[in-house]
């Protein structure tokens, strides 16, 4: 590539030793409005290039001290200095332009990467070798590239290089292949539907449209789409695909979805078991016997089913009796909850011994079984003044494995509700004698009534303190098994 001088100088780079420094003090005057005579031309020796330096410098500060001169001289001067005369004051000597050319300098692709730096002269012989310089391609395909690329632009990259298809092996202009690449048809590419396979671009329609595993084919029975290896799984569950009945009746082949139901109502060599088979009847037999079958047992149906309606009772009071164990209080604290008590009052006061009873509770899980009642209008010295109440003890489960006579002590309290300053209330306990009957082993029939107070507390006492409230009273009943009676 041919370069002209002015070319070649807008990109030099000169050592920073040898160049001039543009920042120093005697090249600032050099621009100064003043008329300058050149020095005397010193002879021309040949020297070092830090000699020509160290003259150039010298040059340049008695150009200095005489530009100051004439300054103080011609203060009103305009004129500029001619280039003539600052070649001679930079590089002094007959020949500046051969100083210029014998200067040191970098290759212009030295930040590229070229190492290379000679005089001046040598630079455009450097260029046409030069690794990092560009070069048009021999291609005349209109790129500049660098010569230590152009091997792999001509291979690669070149719109008028010749090369082949890797798969079609037909030969195509850089930029031709280019067009070509994604259309040839020889090129193996995955089929568009993602079934897995690789197919030659050329052959991708009649893939798609019968070998893909993954194309869309109509279920002949019931019209609906599937992809191709699901559709046979389909055709073994398909509603609407006909079956024949598996009982081998007269009846031709059904649809899958209706064959339970000419099971259950229509075939008549399906072997069917008798409407009472809950309650114990083993007949099974064709459809057209089985009313002949209704009429001839029916006395031993019924009976059959009275049977079963007794069992059903007895699993109903299993249940029962597993319901009400689960609701049995274990702690040996039972705290009554009495609602209606107005009503319950009143009732009590219009019938003599009105009795009400607490559901039962133990003492633990294996405990004695105990209970509580409660005679709202009062009971034998109490009756008609006072509240009584009573602990009695029930049979118990685990009477068998328990100590008698029994023995705990016994506390009912009843609650004061709404108090601000706390619970209060009144409460009274006892210790049972162990030669009281009633705290001996019950019998399957125990004593009615128990034992308490019958003046547990006043009616008095019961309304003129908060011992009612929303027409309820609680009552609790406390076994405190630390408390026991020496035997």
């Amino acid at each position: 590539m041919v370069r002209s001088l002015a070319q070649w100088t807008k990109t030099l780079s000169f050592p920073s030793r040898l160049s001039p420094n543009r920042n120093s003090k005697d090249c600032s005057n050099l621009n100064t409005n003043t008329s300058l005579l050149p020095p005397p031309t010193p002879p021309r020796n040949k020297t070092t290039n830090c000699a020509t330096s160290r003259s150039s410098s010298s040059t340049v500060s008695t150009a200095s001290a005489a530009s100051t001169n004439s300054n103080n001289n011609n203060t009103n001067g305009n004129n500029k200095m001619p280039i003539t005369e600052l070649e001679q004051i930079i590089y002094p000597g007959p020949d500046p332009k051969q100083a210029i050319m014998g200067s040191l300098v970098f290759c212009i692709h030295h930040k590229q990467g070229c190492a290379w730096s000679d005089e001046l002269r040598k630079l455009k012989g450097h260029l046409n070798v030069c690794k990092y310089d560009a070069t048009q391609c021999p291609n005349k395909c209109g790129a500049q590239i660098p010569r230590i690329m152009m091997t792999d632009h001509l291979q690669y990259t070149c719109t008028m290089r010749r090369t082949k298809c890797e798969f079609c092996q037909s030969e195509f202009s850089g930029a031709g292949l280019e067009e070509h690449n994604g259309t040839c048809g020889q090129e193996p590419i995955y089929c568009e539907a993602k079934c897995g396979q690789r197919v030659l671009r050329g052959r991708m329609t009649v893939h798609k449209s019968k070998d893909c595993a993954k194309r869309l084919r109509r279920c002949l029975h019931c019209n609906r789409e599937f992809s191709a290896d699901t559709l046979a799984l389909h055709v073994n569950q398909c509603p609407r695909v006909t079956i024949v009945c598996p009982q081998r009746c007269d009846i031709g082949p059904i649809p899958r979805a209706d064959m339970d139901a000419h099971l259950r109502d229509e075939c008549k060599s399906l072997a069917v078991a008798c409407t009472f088979k809950e309650a114990g009847c083993r007949f099974k037999g064709p459809r057209q016997l089985l009313e002949s079958h209704l009429e001839a047992n029916a006395a031993a149906h019924l009976s059959l089913m009275v049977a079963l309606s007794a069992r059903q009772g007895q699993q109903i009071q299993m249940l029962k009796s597993a319901v009400s164990k689960l609701s049995i209080n274990y702690t040996g604290t039972l705290l009554w909850k009495i609602t209606d008590w107005s009503v319950k009052m009143s009732e009590a006061k219009g019938k003599d011994g009105l009795e009400l009873v607490s559901p039962p509770f133990y003492t633990s899980q294996y405990g004695y079984k105990l209970q509580a009642s409660m005679f709202l209008n009062g009971n034998g010295p109490g009756e008609s003044t006072h509240v009584s109440v009573y602990i009695k003890v029930l049979p118990g489960e685990y009477d068998a494995l328990l100590k008698w006579p029994f023995s705990h002590s016994i506390t009912f309290t009843l609650f004061e509700q709404g108090c601000q300053t706390g619970q209060g209330g009144v409460a009274e306990s006892f210790v049972p004698d162990p030669t009281w009957e009633n705290f001996q082993r019950p019998s399957n029939e125990p004593d009615q009534l128990g034992f308490g107070f019958p003046r547990f507390i006043s009616h008095e006492m019961l309304h003129r303190r908060p011992f009612i409230k929303d027409d309820t009273v609680f009552l609790r009943v406390k076994v405190d098994p630390s408390k026991i009676v020496a035997v």
